[in-house]
């Protein structure tokens, strides 16, 4: 996917020889805004009809919709916003009754401390805060946006600064280290939010690869008290290796005094790439076999929802690019697009009645 750094599992076969996982003992029931999708790719390039995957996404029981929000797109001039995609996007989200979880990245130009650099962070932490400031003061419950908008409001409470600044591909290498300037980034613009809209969350990037070392280092750099819910992508070849990798990264937020702090996993997938993509990690199966792996993990990940205190989970991704791509991730979607038109895969359906069965015991 574009949204994607091809090093992003650099680290996963030492994931996966991590041993088996803790208990999954039962909890109770989640709500569905617990199960959410990320919408990327195709769902973003004009391709597809919009409000119809929105609507077929809620239909398949995901109560939530996580959008990358880039900022060089709707502010690509210095006080000049195109939000004209954004909105669509949000109305149709709305629409469908479906619950946005912004991230919000990517630095214009004209804003970079590298303008050369697509992964550059911005020269000024303030700069983006004021951006970010922007977006919440027009998307909050009241906000100019939803008070112009005839049709159902959907207001944003929540937001989510950056993703995965611990790679390469998201931000660039600084003089004094990711940690630092993201951490400086998260202060500024928790800040602008939460002047904006007190009761706003602010939620952290989603960190990946040995997200509990990075997110040690992010506390290690000021980061406890700049987000209200942290954010990891346990990416691993098995189900119980992606727990444990979720109780790691738990056991570094107790360490530093977070551990009441929920957390979210803003991106958990699988690729059904086997025998297509060449670009690959070892975690590539069939489409039976990615099936088979949302089943199990979603089902695993909500009988640790109290005991790990996860605040929701999201699928990435909702739809695939057409087949033919060497790059892994480009098949981790619920659905794929074909010359014809979108297409559903095996996966889907598993989400559908999995995520039924499991809102169904509440």
């Amino acid at each position: 996917m574009p949204y994607r750094s091809v090093t992003l599992l650099a680290v996963i076969a030492s994931a996966l020889v991590l041993g088996a996982a803790g208990s999954t003992a039962q909890a109770a029931a989640p709500a569905p805004s617990f199960f959410g999708i990320l919408a990327d790719g195709p769902m973003l390039d004009g391709r597809v009809d919009v409000a119809a995957e929105l609507r077929l996404m809620r239909a398949s029981g995901a109560g939530s919709v996580r959008l990358p929000v880039y900022w060089r797109d709707i502010e690509p001039q210095q006080g000049v916003y195109r939000f004209e995609a954004l909105d669509a996007f949000l109305i149709g989200a709305a629409d469908a009754g479906l619950e946005v979880l912004p991230v919000v990245l990517g630095t214009p130009a004209w804003a970079a401390r590298d303008p050369g650099d697509a992964a550059s962070p911005p020269a000024d932490p303030q700069t983006f805060a004021r951006f970010v400031g922007v977006l919440a003061r027009r998307l909050r419950p009241g906000g100019t946006f939803w008070m112009a908008h005839a049709g159902p409001a959907a207001p944003i409470r929540r937001w989510q600064i950056w993703n995965e600044p611990d790679l390469p591909k998201f931000w660039a290498a600084g003089a004094t280290g990711w940690a630092r300037e993201y951490v400086a980034l998260l202060r500024a613009a928790r800040r602008q939010i939460k002047t904006v809209d007190r009761g706003a969350t602010v939620v952290l990037a989603g960190l990946t690869n040995r997200s509990w070392v990075d997110l040690r280092a992010i506390y290690r750099a000021g980061g406890r008290g700049a987000f209200d819910i942290a954010a990891a992508h346990p990416f691993s070849g098995t189900v119980s290796n992606v727990l444990r990798i979720v109780r790691y990264v738990r056991q570094e937020m107790r360490r530093a005094g977070d551990g009441r702090k929920p957390l979210i996993l803003s991106e958990i997938t699988w690729s059904s790439g086997k025998g297509r993509s060449t670009l690959n990690y070892g975690w590539e199966t069939s489409e039976a076999g990615q099936a088979r792996r949302v089943r199990s993990l979603l089902a695993a990940l909500a009988a640790r929802r109290i005991p790990d205190r996860l605040a929701g989970l999201d699928w990435a991704t909702w739809m695939s690019p057409p087949l033919g791509s060497p790059y892994s991730f480009d098949y981790t979607g619920l659905r794929r697009l074909t010359p014809d038109g979108p297409v559903s895969k095996p996966a889907l359906a598993a989400f559908r009645r999995t995520v039924a069965r499991l809102v169904a015991a509440r």
